[in-house]
């Protein structure tokens, strides 16, 4: 018998109805809206009546540079929230939501595995409450607004070869990345060339996630921009009056969902928007939640720290007056040994010369975060292959650049594996050292704001963009968006432009290739590389092993 998989441990718990979990918190009965005995969402009353008690400490997990050993991170974020619990300090998760897309396609699952997972899993890997079709189908009314007004005599002028507000989805599937929408005649509209992108890629997703009430949801998504008229002037929702329907689809959706640990802790799911496209961190209303009903909140940021802790901190912290406390970075002696050049089959035997090696990862990230103000501690992920040689080596690596290395086993140990993590948190959160800053002041030029971003934190030693990218960022500096953040869309896999170019690449050129506004969500999108917004599935999807067995219980999900 091998060991039990994700979802054979998430079956096995015993879980607790969600009022008892909101009474840990201080929630009462009345104010969770049940999705079902383990799920529930928090009423919009009892949210805004919080204002005014204090915030608790913020902890951000973060990670290396991502290989496909992996890492860990939310499997990591799970389990100091139980560890944090274990040693007596009242604390809360927070998490994206799963999309339906990286479920079925290569990632399977996003609630965590072993015994640090959050619960009940097949739901919230699935539909879970809704709230991705909300946001969906309130993208998708814009969009019919928008093609309905062009219809009925274009009041507005709009240019239909300027429109540049695509449909969404919630899956993989490449065939919708272009598409031409009005065929068939007139009474079908006007021919255009159109196309999907994956739901978490919406603008209307990142608005979601930043927005701090239902009033500032509305007032962000009238500002979206969905094309220009005949003479280049910009077309927003509010203009189409979509704002108002808008925010209705999504007004229940926007209340936090509230579910457990395996170990029966509170944490809060909600929101989810890409990592490499947009910000990459659950909602602020959930986060902000979070603050007030506990004294620590446990949160994650996508991918490695040069996209998720760098977007956490410029944009999120930034719009929603955020202070983290402290910052975890998640890695594991596989993934470094990767990044020291050893070949995934090969992960499994030591190779000290390669972790030494990969190790430079690490220390940028390392570095990277140091420059937001906010002290770190690294957390080993640890695997059953992993020799001490090799974590003696991975801890003096740390103690030389300044921080602690924690050896963890909270996939095998659940809370055990993190104690003595949670209580390096604990005191350093306690301590009060973070002098958070973020990298760079509003009043920077865009330009000079990518290069910083790129030079500071990519180890590059400048950007460079074509004339018609170069005349963007002048017309939208000029525009009044000179204010804005930049939010980086580039792989994950590296911190160069190429996913080829593992451990700490230097001296290479970050190209600009595009910018995109979103006016609501209050970001530039600069996208480097190439960056698919409607993902694929691969050869053999993981849906492929997803189905129900003779009980009608889910198999298949990991």
């Amino acid at each position: 018998m091998g060991a039990p998989s994700d979802i054979e441990i998430a079956r096995a718990a015993t879980l607790q109805p969600i009022a008892e979990v909101g009474a840990k918190l201080g929630i009462p009965s009345d104010a969770l809206y049940p999705y079902g005995p383990h799920i529930a969402k928090l009423t919009p009353g009892f949210v805004d009546g919080l204002d005014g008690r204090p915030d608790g400490k913020l902890i951000l997990v973060t990670a290396i540079t991502p290989t496909p050993a992996g890492e860990g991170k939310t499997t990591t974020t799970v389990g100091l929230g139980d560890g944090l619990n274990r040693i007596g300090r009242k604390t809360a998760i927070c998490l994206r939501e799963p999309s339906l897309g990286p479920c079925f396609g290569v990632k399977g699952g996003a609630a965590g595995g072993g015994r640090a997972q959050v619960v009940p899993m097949e739901q919230i890997n699935l539909h879970f409450t809704g709230d991705f079709h909300a946001i969906g189908s309130a993208h998708n009314l814009l969009a019919a607004l928008l093609d309905n007004h062009i219809y009925w005599g274009n009041a507005l002028d709009i240019d239909s070869r300027r429109v540049t507000w695509r449909r969404v989805m919630d899956m993989n599937d490449r065939a919708l990345r272009s598409t031409v929408t009005g065929l068939g005649g007139t009474a079908n509209g006007f021919p255009r060339e159109d196309g999907f992108d994956i739901t978490v890629a919406s603008e209307v997703m990142a608005i979601f996630c930043l927005s701090k009430s239902l009033q500032d949801l509305e007032q962000r998504l009238g500002r979206i921009i969905v094309g220009q008229t005949r003479d280049r002037r910009p077309v927003t929702a509010k203009d189409l009056k979509a704002d108002g329907p808008m925010t209705v689809l999504l007004k229940d959706a926007f209340m936090p969902n509230l579910v457990q640990t395996l170990e029966n802790n509170p944490a809060f799911v909600h929101g989810g928007p890409f990592a490499n496209i947009a910000h990459g961190c659950n909602s602020v209303i959930a986060t902000k939640t979070a603050l007030k009903l506990a004294d620590y909140v446990v949160t994650e940021a996508g991918f490695g720290a040069d996209l998720g802790a760098e977007k956490f901190f410029d944009i999120k912290c930034r719009k929603a007056g955020l202070k983290p406390a402290v910052a975890v970075i998640v890695a594991t002696v596989r993934a470094l040994k990767m990044h020291g050049g050893v070949a995934k089959e090969d992960l499994g035997q030591e190779n000290v010369a390669a972790l030494r090696k990969g190790l430079a990862n690490l220390g940028r990230h390392i570095r990277n975060v140091g420059q937001f103000g906010v002290p770190a501690l690294v957390a080993v992920n640890r695997f059953v292959a992993d020799t001490e040689a090799e974590l003696q080596v991975v801890r003096n690596y740390c103690a030389e650049h300044g921080v602690e290395a924690q050896i963890c086993s909270h996939w095998s140990d659940g809370s055990a594996g993190t104690e003595e993590l949670a209580r390096k948190v604990a005191d350093l959160a306690e301590d009060g050292h973070s002098q958070f800053r973020t990298l760079y002041d509003d009043d920077l030029p865009l330009w000079e704001k990518m290069r910083t971003i790129a030079t500071s934190l990519y180890g590059a030693d400048d950007i460079i963009a074509d004339k018609r990218v170069r005349d963007q960022f002048a017309q939208l500096q000029k525009g009044g968006y000179g204010h804005f953040p930049i939010c980086v869309a580039k792989t994950q896999y590296s911190f160069s432009t190429d996913p080829a170019l593992k451990g700490a690449p230097s001296h290479h050129v970050v190209p600009v290739r595009e910018l995109r506004l979103s006016a609501g969500a209050e970001f530039l999108v600069a996208i480097c590389g190439e960056i698919m917004t409607m993902p694929g599935l691969p050869k053999t999807p993981a849906a492929n092993n997803i189905r129900l067995d003779g009980d009608g219980r889910v198999e298949g999900l990991f």
